[in-house]
Parts: structure tokens; sequence; C-alpha cells
């Protein structure tokens, strides 16, 4: 593939995935959490389906398969969502950006603790303390609630969320060929999930036309076009291509926050970023992308999640 298409793909790919929280934050002017997080895997499954069959590519059709869907789909798609939509609700959406980039820290600590990470030196330590650092930089409990705060807790159990998730796909979920299908599959499975909370989402959506694009437009690009996108990065230019687009989101969503949300862009709070991704930088030296966690988030698929 053309160099220059190349780079043009990964700018594209991190722009719609980086904006991904600032239509997070958007859509909440008329969504709740769950409603939000049920429309965006709704419309990312349809555009995936429409996308695998373009691609001729089948649908799974054993029950084991959608049987670690199910997993699959709770901790990759509709736990993470709804934290995120939780954790907006009171912490800047440039923030949520940069903290969707500390999930290659807590796999490297889940590793760690169940004895299954082999690869432990210095750096990587170091990496992982500064990482954990950089969020306490960032959130100054010193300063306000902070790490207390319900929503930079649900920002961190999001990253959570991914690392797990990524822990068992990797185990359990390979693509198989398949990955436009397997992810439609995924996402299908998501929206079934995410509709089973829908009696305890709270109060009824206030729709509105700013809420009613954002989600539309994270949805259909932000959840289904992102995952083309990085499919054919990973193909085209390799996974350390892939892995550029990880390391630019955190700046896309400070900045968008910045520029249309007016979100304060603060010394404490880009230091606190510049820490966590050098951090990253330090635990995964080597990135790995799992081909079938559609539109994760941004760090996540590219970052390595």
């Amino acid at each position: 593939m053309d160099h220059v298409t190349g780079w043009v793909r990964i700018a594209v790919l991190a722009l719609l995935w980086g904006s991904g929280f600032l239509w997070i934050k958007l859509a909440l002017t008329g969504l709740s959490p769950v409603h939000l997080t049920l429309i965006r895997c709704a419309l990312g499954a349809l555009t995936l389906l429409v996308l695998a069959f373009a691609a001729r590519q089948r649908l799974p059709r054993d029950r084991g398969t959608w049987g670690r869907l199910v997993v699959a789909a709770f901790f990759c798609n509709a736990l993470p969502f709804a934290l995120f939509g939780i954790g907006e609700r009171t912490v800047d959406s440039g923030v949520a950006g940069v903290m969707n980039a500390t999930t290659p820290l807590w796999s490297l600590l889940i590793g760690v603790a169940l004895g299954t990470e082999r690869r432990l030196n210095p750096a990587r330590l170091l990496g992982l303390a500064l990482g954990f650092a950089g969020i306490v930089v960032i959130f100054a409990p010193w300063e306000q609630e902070g790490l207390l705060s319900t929503g930079a807790l649900a920002l961190l159990a999001a990253g959570l969320s991914y690392a797990i998730a990524f822990a068992y796909m990797a185990r359990k979920l390979p693509p198989n060929g398949a990955p436009l299908a397997l992810s439609a599959a995924q996402l299908t499975t998501a929206t079934a999930l995410t509709a089973l909370a829908l009696p305890v989402a709270g109060t009824a959506p206030q729709v509105n036309l700013t809420a009613l694009v954002a989600v539309t437009v994270l949805g259909v690009f932000g959840t289904g076009i992102t995952f083309y996108l990085n499919y054919r990065v990973i193909a085209d230019e390799g996974p350390t291509a892939a892995a550029t687009v990880g390391y630019l989101l955190p700046v896309v969503s400070v900045g968008l926050g910045t520029l249309f949300l007016g979100e304060p862009l603060s010394p404490r709070v880009v230091g606190g970023m510049v820490i966590v991704l050098f951090a990253v930088a330090l635990t995964r030296l080597r990135p790995q992308v799992p081909a079938n966690c559609p539109a994760s988030s941004a760090a996540g698929s590219a970052i390595p999640k």
C-alpha cells in the first residue's frame, strides 16, 4: 500500500477514535450511560454486519463461540462503554481519553498478579509505577475528590475491563479468518446484554439533536468504521503502525475537548498525560492488537490493549 495512504488512514483512525470521548460527552446531554451504550453497540453491530456481508464473512454458528462472545462482549464492550458514560458525567472528555490509554498498564498488572507475565524487566516495572503515578498527577487527589470520585473510578474500571477482555480473548476467542463477522457478532451480543440493563437505566432519555447526532457518529464511525480501519492498518502496515494510533488518541481527545467543549488544558493534565504515555511505551515494547475487539477504545486496540 502507498506509504502516504497508510499514514492518511492512520490519521483518520486516530481522529475518529480520539473524538469518541467528545461524542460521548455530547450524547450524555440527552441519554443515560446505559441508553448511550445500547444505541452505540447496536449501530456498531449494524455497521460491521454490513461490512462482514460485503466481505463474505459468515457469523459464527457454534454455541461454544457464542458462549465465549458473551464474556468478551461484556468486558470489551457493554461494561466499559457504560463506564465511560458514567465517568464522563463528571470528568472531562480529554481526561477520559487519557484514562483509556491506561489499559496496557492494567494488562501488565494482571499478568504480574497471575504470574503469567514472563517478560518483566526493570524498564517495564518502572513504566508500571510511572503510569499509575501519572494517573495520580492527573486527578490530583490532594486538590479535589480526584481518585475518590465516582467518575474517576469508573474511568479506571473501564481500562481494567478492557485489560480483562483482552486477556480472555487472546486465549479463548481468536478471529479465525473472519474478524469483521466475529466483531459484528460480539457487538450484537453486547447490544443484547446492555438491553438487559434497561430496567436500571434511570430516567427515560431526553433525546435532543446534539445527542442524536453524537451517538450516531459514535456508533457508526467511532465503533464500527474504526474497527474496519484498524483491521486494514494492521493488515497493510502491521501492528507497529497500528500502535502509533494509540499514542495519538489521548492527544486528540484532550485537544478536541479543549477546542469544542472549553475543557481546561492545565499543565497538570498535560504532564500527567505525557507520563502515562511514556509509561505505556516502557511497558509495551511489542504491541499486540487483538483483531476482534471492536472500537474498544482507542488506546486499547492500538496502543495496545
